[in-house]
């Protein structure tokens, strides 16, 4: 087998207001793959300098270990905009998320901006998909800049452009999410999953995080501490995954040259063994996370 690409594990992706220090300080402590600084929807207009400058220094800092740490900025043609993105990319975090991104053209306007401001090689572009044109859009976007490295799905504003309903199962936006998963993994960036809207209503969260994994995305973002732990759940490999791809790339190894090669009683073909290593990447991964944030 040839060596995987390294595989960055964002099962949980958690936003936090960057104007509350109280949050910023316990996203150190809570076991989660990634955190959203936000300087967007979770801060008012009058604290938007206030949290800018401390979204920038929370990434910039190394209080919260390996992490994915990113800076979610406001929207192009905000008056905020520039000034965020100037001062995200300064703090080089691992991404800079931006809401509302509409074409191609807009993702190398930000991508540009970036760049101008000094963003260091590895900040990364997390585009939010969440507007019909978007999606119509979606692999156009997905395929504008090598600097773009996720699509972050913004399910609540899709639902309200889209005149939708929110409801179990999200019937009404799976062909939106679907679009969005196809154009991003042709692409190769990640895809990560909208929020789930009701804290209390914790089987549905699990209910929504099951479909994600099902779906393919490659983890959830999230509003609220107690959703940590079951996004991590849903969005790992289970020790039953994980010792059936071990089993089956052995079996793969020890039948080279035999012909056909069968695991459990099923042919086994070089497809079934790159899934296998992803799921032992994706496992690994993880397991070196946790081990780091022990």
């Amino acid at each position: 087998m040839t060596d995987s690409p390294a595989f960055t594990p964002l099962r949980s992706v958690l936003y936090m207001p960057s104007s509350n220090a109280k949050a910023l300080e316990k996203a150190k402590t809570l076991p989660i793959d990634g955190v959203i600084f936000d300087l967007e929807d979770a801060v008012a207009p009058d604290a938007k300098p206030d949290a800018r400058e401390a979204a920038a220094a929370a990434a910039g800092s190394d209080d919260y270990g390996k992490r994915t740490l990113t800076i979610r900025v406001n929207g192009i043609g905000t008056e905020w905009h520039e000034a965020d993105i100037i001062a995200a990319s300064q703090a080089g975090p691992h991404a800079i998320v931006v809401p509302k991104v509409n074409s191609a053209d807009e993702v190398k306007q930000l991508v540009a901006a970036m760049e101008k401001a000094g963003a260091p090689e590895h900040t990364k572009l997390w585009a939010m998909v969440e507007t019909p044109v978007a999606i119509l859009g979606a692999l156009s976007i997905a395929q504008a800049s090598d600097r773009l490295g996720a699509f972050v799905l913004g399910t609540n504003d899709l639902v309200k452009e889209l005149y939708a309903e929110h409801v179990p199962g999200r019937a009404p936006i799976l062909p939106s999410l679907h679009t969005a998963l196809l154009a991003g993994r042709a692409a190769g960036i990640a895809v990560i999953d909208g929020v789930y809207n009701n804290v209390k209503d914790i089987d549905g969260f699990l209910a929504e995080c099951e479909q994600g994994r099902q779906m393919g995305f490659d983890g959830k973002t999230l509003i609220h501490p107690g959703q940590v732990e079951g996004a991590n759940s849903a969005f790992a490999p289970s020790a039953q995954a994980v010792e059936d791809a071990r089993g089956l790339i052995q079996a793969w190894e020890d039948g080279k040259g035999a012909g056909v090669v069968t695991y459990n009683g099923k042919m086994v073909e070089n497809l079934h063994v790159e899934s296998a290593q992803r799921t032992l990447d994706i496992h690994e991964a993880i397991t070196a996370l946790e081990s780091e944030q022990a």
